[in-house]
């Protein structure tokens, strides 16, 4: 199973192109929640300070992380594509405070002793792991008050629980299929609930103004219960 996904991820990777030199602020590292270039909230989301230690579940090839690096903060990433981690070294060499890794991020939570300060996913495992299973176990790896938020497309109506996502593997194959979950807003905070996180919000970000794309953005955001920290 995990070949096939690392080789579905590895497909995906090649049909990406590496993030822009700089963005529409003239800025060399940021931090983006949603599909849509120069939009959305930024960091503050995950509420850190320099210090702490971030945890980035599918890193892909690290721009997120990049930023958060910039910051002065630990920034940890897992990913399961060695094409999209091989992206992230080429694309952010000089960048101290990054570290990267390679495998299931449901393993690496499992393996790891670092409690982290936030965790958070972009498009990434949080969308394409059965709740049930990935949030006792970020609950268990985040610090009391730590951040747990992520961000995907929000759902079709109607279409919830889990779906087929297919991503395109060229002309004469067929498509690599990797299961995701999706849920109302609603859903998302309940199931968060009921997995001892608190303050849970999920909104939906309307499409950036600037793009003909009108699909809008959900993003999910929750705390574990202990310390608080402020948004």
């Amino acid at each position: 199973m995990t070949d096939t996904r690392s080789a579905a991820w590895d497909t995906y990777a090649r049909s990406k192109p590496q993030r822009r030199r700089t963005n529409a602020k003239g800025e060399t590292t940021w931090f983006n929640w949603t599909q849509y270039a120069d939009h959305g909230p930024g960091a503050d989301v995950l509420a850190l300070d320099p210090g702490d230690t971030a945890l980035d579940l599918g890193c892909g090839s690290g721009g997120n992380l990049a930023h958060l690096a910039t910051l002065g903060i630990k920034a940890v990433g897992v990913d399961i594509s060695a094409k999209q981690l091989g992206k992230a070294r080429e694309r952010w060499p000089d960048v101290a405070g990054m570290e990267l890794h390679q495998g299931d991020a449901l393993a690496y939570l499992g393996e790891t002793s670092t409690l982290f300060d936030a965790v958070f996913s972009v498009f990434g495992v949080a969308w394409f792991t059965d709740p049930g299973v990935l949030l006792p176990i970020v609950h268990a790896n985040l610090r009391p008050g730590g951040v747990f938020a992520f961000s995907q497309r929000p759902p079709v109506e109607g279409c919830y629980g889990c779906q087929a996502s297919y991503i395109p593997r060229g002309a004469d194959e067929d498509p690599a299929i990797v299961k995701r979950w999706d849920y109302a807003p609603e859903t998302w905070c309940s199931l968060l609930k009921d997995h001892g996180f608190s303050d849970a919000t999920a909104t939906v970000l309307p499409a950036s103004g600037r793009d003909r794309r009108t699909t809008g953005t959900l993003l999910v955001r929750a705390v574990r219960g202990g310390r608080t920290r402020l948004f």
